[in-house]
Formats: C-alpha cells, structure tokens, sequence
C-alpha cells in the first residue's frame, strides 16, 4: 500500500479549485476516521461512502469482512410482495493478460468477474464489458516491436470475452469500445457484473475451530502463477514471449455448475463463509477465511501430475471456490455439490491457533502468525505534485469546423471511430439468456440506437418480479487527458446522469470505480493523475451525496515512451421499477424534444443544485409516464446524440434554429427528453423546447436536411472490416406451404409434466423451466453427473426413469461439449443412443403420446438423433444445422412465422401468425441436404423467420418429426415475455409451449 506524504499544487487556472476540493477531503478523512488512517488512493475513492456512514445516510449497504463485490440491501417486487434482497455488483479488468494473450486474457476477465458477487451466492445475471484500445484499422505494419496489432488483440479478446459469456450463460448487457491512441500501451479489458439474491438466503458468520473448508469446482493447474505480480509489471519486448504462463485458462462449464449450486437455498444456507480464488490462489482465498488454518495441499485436485507445493498453494486457475461447512453440514453439502456435477473436496480444517499452516507429501511447509499475514508488507510513502490543467476546450475534440455546413459536420461525427456504430461487434453477445434483459442494447426497429446502460429485471426464481437493476458507465478519455480532475468530475455525473435518462433515480444509486494509468513508481508528477481524478470523483460525490462504496486499480498502463490516457471510469448501480424505464430511440412522430441544460459555474464545474432539481424533475416526468425517450449528452453534443435517438426507428427531426451555436457542445450533465405533444404544456418549464419529431426520415437543421438512412448506413460502415456485420438476407427461395391440419389423438396422460436434462453446458435451463411452469406444467430437471464413471452410469439410470414419469422430454439451449462448432449437439446425440434411453424415448413418442423439444443446441441434438427427420432415434439424417455462414455468433431478435399447424405444439396458433423470438448461437444455419424433398412432402417445415438471419434452406427456423410430436426451433422462445426488450419491435409472442402443456391439461 502506497501512502500518500507532501502534496504540492503547481500553479495553473484551477490550482485554488484543487487545493479547495483537497481541504474538503482532508475534512471528510478527519470527520470519517479521526486522522487514524493514511492517505491513499483507495481512502480518497470511498472516503465520502465512509463519511455517509459515520452520519447514518448508509443504511442500505451490506458491511461484512467477507464481500468481494459490493453489495447494497433493496426491496425487490416477488409476485405484488417486497423481499429482501441483496443487489451486488463488481468491476474487474484483465489488461495485462489479454495484451499478452487476448482470447484468454479476456475470457478470463469476465469469469474473474463473476468470481466475486458468486462468492457472496449470488446470482449474476447481467455483464457489461468495456475496452480500451488503439484504432483496429492500423496498418498491421505499422504495429509496434514486441506487441501484437490492435487488429488481433480485439478480435480475439472479443472472442475470449464473449465465447465465455455465452458458455456460461451470462447475458450481455452493455458493450462499448473505446478508441484512444494511449491504449496502444496497454489495452483495457474491463467488465462490470450485476448480480441478485435474497437476502434471507446469505449466512455470514465467521469460522469455529473444527469447520471445515471446501474446495469447489474446477481443478488446480500451473496456469496463471505470477498473474498477480504481473499485471503490475510494465510490458517490454520480451513480455509476449515470457508472460504467456501468467494467464489463466478459464472454465466456464465449472462456474455455471457453482452457480447452480449458489442458486439453491439449501447449499447456499450451509455457507458460513466464501472466497473466490484469484490472485494468490490457496495460500490467499483460504488463507483468508479464518485465523488458524491447516491447509493439505495434497488433498487439492490437480488437473495433471508434478505440480510442486509452492505451485499447489499460489496457483490461480480459475473457477474454484473455497466455502466454510461445520462439520455436521459436510455430509449433506457435498452431497448436494455432486449432485450439481461439480467435484468437491475438503482441502483444510479451522483451528484456534492464529496460525496458516500447509502440509505437503506429510510435511509442514508453511507456517506463519496471523499477525504477519495481516500486516500487508511494508509500506511505502510518495510525495504528489498537483499540477493545474491548462485551458479545457469543451468543442467536439476540435474535429468540428464551425465555418463548414452541419451536414458536413454530422458527418464527421458519425463516422468518427469514436462514435460510429459498434453493431458488428455487440451482436457477439448473448444479450437475451436469462429473461430478464428489459433493454435491448441495440434500439429501435432498426436496432441500431445504443443504449444508456444495461437493465435487468431481477434474477427471482421463477416468480414474476417489476424490480429490475440499472448499471451505467461514465468516462471520457479525451476529456480526462486535458485535465484528470474534471475527466473524474464528469466520470461520475455522467454515470449518474445515465441512471436518470434510464428512468432512475440518481440518489439511490452506488458508485464503484475502475481506475487504469500509467507506471507511477515514485515520480510526483505521475502521482498528480489518479489523485487528481480521484479529487475531481470526490467532488461530484460530495455535492450529490452519492458514495463509491467499491473499485479496482490498475497501475501499469506503461509501454516504452507510451501511456494509457488517465483512466477513471465511474460505474453507477441501481435499483428501478420496470415500468419507468426509459429507452433512448424517438418513439414518436409527432412529439417535442426538450434540452435540460445543466449549466456551467466559473470553474468549469456544474450548477449542482440546479442539476439536482432538475433530475429530481425528470424523475416525476417518469413516474408520471410523461417522457417517450431519453439521451445524455456526452462528447459530440447535441447533434450527436440526436442523430443516434433518430436512428432507431427511422423518426424525422425538425430542430429549432436556437440551438444551431450549441449543437456540437459536449454539455455533460445535460439531458434530452422526447415528449408527447400533448404534455408539453403540463411538465413545466423544465427546459428549452430544440425540436419536433415528424414521418420525414430526416434530421432538418437550418434547412439542411440530411437522410437518416444515410448517416445509419456511413456509421455502420465504420467498424465493418474489423467486426463484420452480416446483415439479414432476404429469402433467396420461398415456397409456397399450403400444409392440411393433421388431427391428433387425445392425451394418453391428462397433466403436462416436463422433464429438463441439464447436461454439461447447457445454460437455457432455468428460462425453459420458467415458461413451462407459467403455461401450468410440472417441471422436473435432472443433472447428468460426468465426475466419474460410476456416476454416469447412474445418471443414465436416473435419466430413464425421469423420462419414464414424464411425459414432455425439453432440451434446453446450451454450449453444449463447450459449444464446439460441428459438435455441439453431439452429446445429446450420444445420450439418446444410449439404448435404455433410446428405449424411454421412443416409448414415450409412439406409445404414450408424449412430446419432445429442442430450442437452440437442444434442437441440433434432436437433428443429430434422427428424432427430426425420422421421429425415431436412428443414425442418417441428412438435415444439418451447420455453423452461421460467416463463421460467427449471432445474438439478435428474429421475427417468425408460423406456416403449419401440424403438430400438438401448435394448437393454439394459426397459420401466419407471426411472433419474435431471441436468436442467440453459432450454430443457426439450416441444410436440409436430401431430406428436403419429404420433410415438404410430410409437412416438417413449420417456422421460417421474415429475414434470413443464418441463410437456411428457406429461411427455416423450425422443423417437427413426421408424427408432429418432435418439435425443433432456433428461435429461442422461452426467452421472451411481456415487459422484456421493451426498446424493440416485438411481433407477438410464440404459444408453442402453451400448446404443449394445453396438450396434456386441457
């Protein structure tokens, strides 16, 4: 820990504004803790969140020695009644691996970053993902010795990133690039994780002599020693050459078994005390659970043979957790653990003595006093000269020539890589998987207007919930490199102007920062960045009382003669009701659009009382249900974010001539609302009236009008070599399918009870099992156990007999054998053939006139079975769900039509009914290959999508077995309801699953 001694301000136009705002902080470090603490970078972060407490204004966060997220108490709406939950949330960054090693440094970052809210048990249900990089479209020549192009680490630390994301389950909220020539140094690998339990589920307590640790999850390797220790160091020549051992390989099949047990009350209440492992592996994540340990390091699964002691105790392999059990619980816990699939293994042994001790091959080979182990190493002191920004020009960058016309000038904005669109890289990410995604990050029905923040509703358990989680980002880089003290000002204001153009509240939300700069050593000058941006975050906290109760640093932003831009990036978290939630494309065409304009004061700060007013004003507006859409306006002004808000759905703008001098300001803090024409004389003067919204397609500026079409289609074309965006085709062939109605024979069983195999990634469990529930079924799932042999065996065994009292078979979506391209119905495939299965399954068709599904994965796993083609289990089948044309994932929303009713799953549906379902895979591309001919003849083809999304065989997205009882679709249907994606063009909703318990129930 680095303690900040003399702090010198150098002279400069806001010396007095700095050395004011320092004196305050002095006064809130006397007042939080009586001078009994040094001055460092972390005290200055959460000093204001230390203040709040001591004065009582901070009643709703959770404190406890054992968070590694932070986590805050809400009340969360299950089914009308308010609950107690615990809302956490967790930043995390993996620069140094993913410079060195993209893919996994990045995949890495993401399950890192779960690690911390899981270890408190609970669910994390949305990420969102920030990075920091040079312009991609460098020439590969022009690539600096000793670093890999900026092309490469992006496309492969997208891959890394989101390849984990979706294996794992975790929906994609939020994901934004930002471009700047100082990440050329070192890149920024940011996530930021949302997560949710109830509160009456946590046990914190701390460990008794005789408890026991556990180690959960994945095994323990060689990769990731040192990470720690590296990702301080500065990278030089050699670093790709010597480093690569540092990054750890991640597991994201491991993880989701752990949060699965995580999510089950009965585990999660035997849990007196959790850590994660990360840096320091054993010797820290166990070390850290209690004051006397005996830790066997023999006892610690390995992933291979030869690993030394040292090796054992330091590793950082990911997904592995460490859990505090009282002895009477360690039966039925590890038990439970199994259960989940997941090895489990009592690695260590609570002791009153104050003492961390490891024992290897029967020898003592650590032993070391509490008290040194909580003395954190030496400490060391920096003296900081505070040096005073110089003139800070608040224009466009200087990339707006005011002499050119505003077409000209728009132009320039939207085809800035700073600000043009991201589409092609966003589709990458699962942003639909747990049903709770509330806003889509791509708006409109053009999906192209990026959102304000990623919204989730709650992760309740299969219960109905309007309580949904807010997270937004704030940071400028451009803005923070001409003066650190405002770029950490407007980093905060802007995350929580984000939070109020949302349709949040600003005061309930909680900060959390994420700080990146260059190698500071000793150097004073140095030191003035991330003091002065901590000093200008303290000031926006201050005034808003509004505290940063969490955050992370990075300290090695360094390459050769190269920094990183001063990096302070301001995450705000919070609790909304579903229904005030506020989009940011135009909704109508014949509404006003109102600038509330936060004003500047001398030193280039914000009227923050007026600004609370006016947020405070923009909430009722909400509540009211009185504004349409929202923007904050951010670096490239007004224009800018008008041009975006119109995108979305195609909506004209008339903008007032009054505005013409101000259009390309930066005017952080400031909001745009769109309001029906018929509210504008009731909401008040709450700011300038700057335009109307008409039927044009235009943006009508001083008679300047420019096509919306146009400036969406130059912006997309921006990033499109780097992150290719392969646009919906439209059908190359139709048919016109004239099916007959086949009638079918009553139920044999009159209650609908679904079986859901949970197999070795699958991810879609917990979606399919809610909307069966919610159409009236009975839901069973079992968890196919691959620990060891004997348990695979018994799973088979297990798996018949559910099959057997069931009479709905469902696959759920999954990244099935890791989500292998050509492989990943392969397992399902294998699983059927077994020849008790096959059996169950067949007996279930034919003779119990039982039903089978398949969505996503599930459905190549019926394709691969031959269930699809034949309606039996047998090898041949010539149909081919093959990876997507351009070799990439898709997540998206496909619009899709029913052209059959040929089946009990569709009873309840008419031929030309059209519904939209989430698309989420690599694998979408329908072949029919030689089977086409019978599956028209015999009536299979029953959903095709109104865009070619994949390029199947005639737009196909879901096909039935010859007896109408085997369904299969790409379309993700249990992954959408009312109140979901409220930001894109819903179609209608799919009945399939309601036809198929309707089936059996009616």
């Amino acid at each position: 820990m680095t303690e900040i001694n003399n702090v010198n301000f150098k002279e400069g136009k806001y010396k007095e504004t700095l050395e004011k705002v320092f004196k305050e902080y002095l006064e809130s470090r006397k007042f939080a803790h009586n001078n009994s603490k040094p001055v460092t970078l972390m005290d200055m972060a959460t000093i204001n969140m230390k203040e709040l407490r001591k004065l009582g204004l901070l009643d709703d966060m959770e404190v406890s020695d054992e968070i590694n997220a932070c986590s805050v108490e809400v009340k969360v709406d299950v089914e009308g009644r308010m609950e107690d939950w615990l809302l956490l949330f967790k930043n995390e960054t993996h620069n140094h691996p993913t410079e060195i090693e993209p893919y996994g440094g990045a995949h890495t970052c993401i399950g890192g970053g779960i690690r911390d809210p899981l270890s408190s048990r609970a669910f994390v249900h949305q990420a969102m993902r920030i990075t920091g990089a040079k312009d991609p479209r460098t020439k590969l020549e022009n690539t600096l010795e000793g670093k890999l192009p900026q092309r490469k680490i992006c496309q492969s630390a997208m891959e890394g990133y989101s390849d984990y994301g979706n294996q794992i389950g975790l929906a994609g909220g939020l994901v934004k690039e930002i471009y700047h020539d100082g990440y050329e140094a070192k890149r920024m690998e940011l996530g930021a994780l949302v997560a949710g339990v109830p509160k009456k589920w946590v046990r914190r307590e701390n460990p008794n002599p005789t408890d026991l640790i556990v180690l959960l999850g994945a095994r323990t390797g060689r990769d990731g020693l040192g990470a720690a220790v590296g990702s301080s160091n500065v990278q030089d020549k050699s670093s790709l050459e010597t480093a690569g051992a540092e990054v750890q390989k991640g597991n994201p099949l491991a993880e989701r078994n752990i949060m699965r047990l995580f999510r089950d009350e009965k585990a999660t209440r035997l849990i007196k005390k959790c850590n994660d492992f990360g840096a320091g592996g054993v010797a820290v994540a166990i070390g850290e659970l209690a004051n006397g340990l005996v830790i066997d390091l023999d006892s610690v699964p390995l992933k291979y043979k030869g690993l030394h002691g040292g090796e054992i105790a330091l590793s950082e392999s990911q997904e592995r957790m460490a859990v505090v059990i009282e002895k009477k619980d360690i039966d039925e816990f590890l038990d439970l653990a199994e259960k989940e699939n997941i090895e489990a293994t009592i690695v260590a042994e609570v002791f009153e003595e104050p003492r961390m001790k490891m024992i290897w091959r029967g020898k003592e080979i650590i032993n070391l006093s509490r008290e040194f182990l909580d003395s954190n190493g030496a400490r060391k002191q920096v003296d900081i000269n505070i040096n005073s920004p110089k003139e800070i020009d608040y224009l466009f960058n200087n990339n707006i020539d005011e002499k050119s016309n505003i077409e000209d000038n728009i132009k320039k904005i939207v085809t800035d890589i700073r600000y043009a669109s991201q589409k092609g890289l966003i589709k990458n990410f699962d942003n639909s998987i747990g049903k709770g995604t509330v806003l889509s990050q791509l708006g409109g029905k053009n999906k192209i207007t990026s959102q304000e923040g990623m919204v989730a509703k709650f992760p309740v358990l299969n219960k109905n919930t309007t309580s949904c989680s807010i997270m937004t980002y704030g940071y400028d880089p451009y803005l923070a490199e001409k003066s650190q003290f405002h770029g950490g000002y407007y980093a905060v204001i802007e995350s929580l102007a984000k939070v109020v153009a949302l349709g949040g509240d600003y005061k309930k939300a909680r900060l959390s920062f994420q700080e990146f700069f260059e190698r500071l050593d000793k150097n004073p000058d140095k030191w003035s960045k991330p003091v002065s941006s901590l000093l200008g975050a303290y000031k926006a906290m201050k005034d808003l009382n509004i505290p940063a109760i969490g955050g992370k640093d990075s300290m090695s932003g360094t390459y050769e003669d190269i920094t990183v831009p001063p990096t302070l990036i301001s995450f705000a978290v919070t609790k909304e009701d579903v229904n005030n939630i506020v989009s940011r494309e135009l909704k109508s065409e014949n509404s006003t659009i109102i600038l509330v304009e936060i004003p500047l004061l001398e030193n280039e700060l914000l009227n923050i009382e007026i600004l609370k007013e006016k947020y405070e004003e923009i909430k009722e507006l909400v509540n009211k249900g009185h504004i349409l859409s929202a923007s904050t306006i951010s670096s490239g002004g007004i224009g800018k974010a008008l041009v975006e808000m119109a995108m979305g759905n195609n909506i004209g703008i008339e903008i007032e001539d009054n505005i013409k001098d101000k259009l390309f300001k930066n005017l952080f803090g400031s909001i745009i609302i769109e309001v029906d024409n018929s509210n504008v004389a009731t909401i008040g003067k709450i700011g300038e009236v700057i335009g109307h919204t008409n039927n044009s397609s235009l943006i009508n500026i001083n008679n300047e009008k420019i096509l919306i079409d146009i400036l969406k289609e130059e912006s997309l074309k921006v990033l499109n070599d780097i992150y290719p965006l392969e646009e919906a085709k439209e059908d190359r062939e139709k048919l016109d399918l004239n099916y007959k109605i086949n009638k079918f024979e009553e139920a044999v069983e009159k209650e609908a009870k679904v079986l859901i195999p949970v197999l070795p990634g699958t991810n879609g469990e917990y979606d399919l099992e809610r909307t069966f529930l919610k159409a009236g079924a009975k839901v069973e799932k079992i968890v196919f156990n691959t620990l060891t042999k004997e348990l695979v065996e018994k799973s088979f065994i297990e798996l018949r007999e559910a099959i057997e009292r069931n009479n709905i078979l469902a696959f759920a979506n999954g990244a099935l054998m890791g989500e292998e391209l050509e492989s990943n119905g392969k397992l399902i495939e294998i699983i059927l053939s077994q020849e008790s299965i096959k059996e169950a399954v067949e007996d279930l068709i034919k003779n119990r006139k039982g039903l089978v599904i398949g969505l996503g994965a599930g459905f190549t796993g019926l394709v691969n079975s031959g269930l699809i083609e034949f309606g039996e289990i047998k090898k041949g089948s010539s149909i081919e769900i093959a990876k997507n044309e351009f070799d990439g994932f898709i997540s998206d929303l496909a619009d899709v039509k029913l052209v059959s009713k040929n089946s009990p799953w569709l009873s309840k549906m008419e031929v030309g009914d059209v519904y939209t379902a989430p698309v989420a895979t690599r694998q979408g591309r329908i072949l029919l290959g030689n089977a086409r001919e019978n599956l028209i003849k015999n009536n299979q083809i029953i959903t095709v999508t109104s865009k070619n999304l994949f390029n199947s065989e005639l737009s196909i997205d879901g096909l039935i077995s010859p007896c109408g009882r085997v369904i299969g679709l790409i379309g993700l249907i249990d992954r959408i309801e009312e109140g979901l994606f409220i930001n894109n063009n819903i179609k209608g909703y799919s009945k399939i699953i309601e036809s198929g318990v309707n089936y059996f129930n009616k």
